[in-house]
């Protein structure tokens, strides 16, 4: 884990947060001190799009995405998303977080609305050849379905918290599924990782959370601890696994890091 060479990219992490107003800064060079090349910045809102953006264009470690999270059931936010990524395109590294969430969503019919706003998400991602960075919070079995009847070919799931059955058939799609610190405390998130191959593997933090301690704010510098996590459950090298999620990583984003 020490190469020089080797930069790791936090495929999924909120630096839109106002939990990191006040130092990015500083988070981002603990980052690069870590070994982190880049960071996939998520969002939930049209808000959070364009503070992306802004980010980015200061600070070039930072690759911007835009989405819409799955608990906002407004078809109009939905058609002003595609709006504003269709508008951006080049400049974005994917469509994320956009999915499906039966945790906060519980109504079959408001489901079908998340279903649909969804489902044009993923239609938007063929037609601009643009990953999709997908939650699928108790909903992973559902959402893998969605995905392969649309006929999604980019695709990572990020904090996957199924189990490694309904992951199987996204693994054979050639689907991505990427692991966060917090592997180290979640048996769900270990069980995953065992079972899965490493070819289908990247990893995240999910910054502000999700980090190996619930109750301090998580940061990209803390991603080789998913790669540690995951070596450990593999009985294989550390360098191993983290050669493999940059291969990854190169596998379905392209090129991020210099």
């Amino acid at each position: 884990m020490n190469s020089p060479l080797l930069s790791l990219v936090d495929t999924h992490a909120h630096l839109c947060s106002p939990e990191f107003d006040h130092d990015l800064g500083a988070v981002l060079a603990r980052a690069r001190a870590a070994g982190v090349g880049a960071v996939i910045a998520v969002g939930e809102t049209l808000a959070d799009a364009e503070r992306n953006l802004g980010l980015a264009e200061k600070l070039p470690m930072i690759k911007p995405a835009a989405g819409l999270y799955p608990a906002f059931l407004d078809c109009n936010q939905a058609e002003k998303m595609h709006t504003f990524i269709r508008s951006h395109r080049t400049r974005l590294a994917a469509i994320g977080e956009v999915g499906l969430d039966h945790w906060v969503v519980k109504e079959e019919k408001d489901r079908d609305v998340q279903r649909e706003i969804f489902t044009g998400f993923i239609r938007l991602s063929k037609d601009l050849d643009l990953p999709l960075n997908v939650h699928s919070r108790s909903a992973g079995r559902q959402a893998v379905a969605c995905l392969l009847e649309s006929g999604a070919t980019r695709v990572q799931l990020h904090a996957f918290d199924g189990k490694a059955s309904a992951a199987l058939p996204a693994v054979e799609a050639g689907y991505f599924f990427s692991i966060p610190p917090s592997v180290v405390r979640s048996r769900q998130k270990q069980k995953l990782v065992k079972h899965l191959p490493l070819a289908c593997l990247l990893v995240e933090t999910d910054s502000p959370v999700l980090g190996a301690e619930p109750a301090v704010r998580n940061e990209p510098a803390n991603l080789p601890l998913a790669v540690k996590a995951i070596a450990g459950i593999k009985g294989i090298p550390a360098q191993q696994v983290a050669e493999a999620v940059a291969a990854n990583t190169v596998r379905l984003y392209g090129a991020l890091v210099p």
